[in-house]
């Protein structure tokens, strides 16, 4: 991927800045599996704690991001004669079996969330870089299917035996599939969402639902918390719903769920930040898919052209914080949490981040989190496809035209 150093020229377009954060985080994270030819996995932390097991520690859904960021690299940075997408591709092969083989030979685990966001990533991977991996995508895409359980108030799960339906988990499996090509189970989750995890008055995406409500009454309990990624994987989801239907409503949501992000979720237009843990990447993944809103609205949508603007502007305020923010190391930058603030460069001290309750929690210096670090190169990533205009979608994929009339 390259290698970063102190003495490389200062970047200066959204690209380059990508392509430096691309450099740094694979060179001070990414490494062979157990010194394993063919391999590729990435340390969660820099600079690297203590090892816990033989394979050391990992998180299934911080590499599936990993995943899709080096597709991003190799479509933002494609070269005339391939040799950049082709040397990616190969790297995005090596991390997609070590995942599988650090997860003990599956492509699933028991939570819905990861699984659908490793199903984006491989999808993406095969459609970009002509890869290929139906087993994968059959099994994650299957599991996004037959998790759906409306009967119980659903929705999808978080994870298995849980009757918890989030948005976390419900937002990334309609992307996959829809983009997989079940476009009426993918507008069912959508209008589950809408109807069940929107807050009425911010119009804010919240956390999610439980069965019971208070005291065990019957009805449900709203889980809401609001977190940054919920708003961004809501965007995504009414984005390909639109692009498949061409359903206004989808549009329509869109619109009222950017305007809730701009008021609350962006102040001073920089997407606020959720510290370290499984937090480092929430705003990494609302700034993707507002990227998205911004490179593949369809054209012709009413006020499209506001919309685009309103979502790319996030983005690029996003990320110039990002990269202002950054502190520079012989290794090349390092990112901040809190794109707002200064980055902090930590030595190692202090505790690493640990797995409880279902979540990563952060370490004591957020920055030495892989998923910080994922979290600015996305926000830099999305950058580049904005000013690149480089779509996710060819725009002949699924020719779309407006339908009114769908209730």
């Amino acid at each position: 991927m390259g290698n970063a150093s102190k003495s490389t020229p200062v970047p200066t377009s959204p690209n380059d800045r990508a392509a430096a954060a691309a450099a740094a985080v694979t060179d001070r994270h990414l490494h062979r599996l157990l010194g394993s030819p063919g391999t590729r996995i990435a340390s969660v932390a820099w600079p690297k704690g203590p090892l816990r097991s033989r394979f050391g520690l990992w998180h299934y859904w911080w590499h599936a991001h990993l995943v899709d960021l080096l597709v991003d690299a190799a479509i933002h940075r494609a070269d005339d004669d391939r040799s950049y997408d082709d040397a990616t591709a190969d790297v995005v092969n090596r991390l997609i079996r070590s995942i599988r083989i650090r997860n003990l030979g599956r492509w699933t685990n028991n939570y819905y969330d990861d699984m659908a966001w490793l199903g984006l990533a491989i999808e993406r991977a095969d459609r970009h870089l002509d890869l290929r991996h139906p087993r994968a995508q059959r099994a994650l895409t299957g599991k996004m299917l037959d998790s759906w359980v409306p009967h119980l108030g659903g929705g999808i799960p978080w994870r298995t035996m849980d009757l918890f339906f989030n948005a976390p988990a419900n937002g990334p499996a309609a992307i996959l599939v829809a983009r997989t090509g079940h476009t009426e189970r993918a507008v069912a989750m959508a209008d589950w969402i809408d109807a069940t995890l929107i807050d009425p008055e911010s119009h804010l995406v919240i956390d999610g639902v439980k069965p019971g409500g208070a005291g065990g009454q019957g009805g449900v309990e709203r889980v809401t918390d609001i977190y940054t990624y919920c708003q961004g994987v809501v965007l995504g989801t009414e984005l390909e719903c639109l692009r498949a239907t061409g359903d206004l409503r989808h549009l329509e949501r869109i619109d009222r769920l950017l305007g809730a992000v701009e008021q609350h979720e962006a102040p001073g237009g920089v997407i606020r930040g959720a510290g370290g843990g499984d937090g480092g990447l929430f705003a990494g993944v609302l700034a993707r898919y507002l990227a998205l809103v911004a490179t593949d609205l369809p054209d012709g949508v009413p006020d499209g052209d506001s919309i685009r603007h309103r979502a790319a502007a996030v983005v690029t305020a996003s990320a110039e914080a990002v990269w202002a923010n950054r502190a520079q190391t012989d290794d090349g930058p390092l990112f901040g949490a809190d794109w707002s603030q200064p980055a902090r460069v930590p030595a190692g001290e202090g505790s690493s981040a640990t797995f409880v309750g279902g979540a990563v929690h952060s370490s004591a210096i957020p920055e030495r989190d892989l998923s910080v670090q994922l979290s600015a190169w996305m926000a830099l990533e999305a950058a580049a496809a904005v000013d690149l205009r480089l779509p996710e979608h060819d725009r002949n994929e699924a020719p779309w035209t407006p339908n009114r009339d769908r209730s």
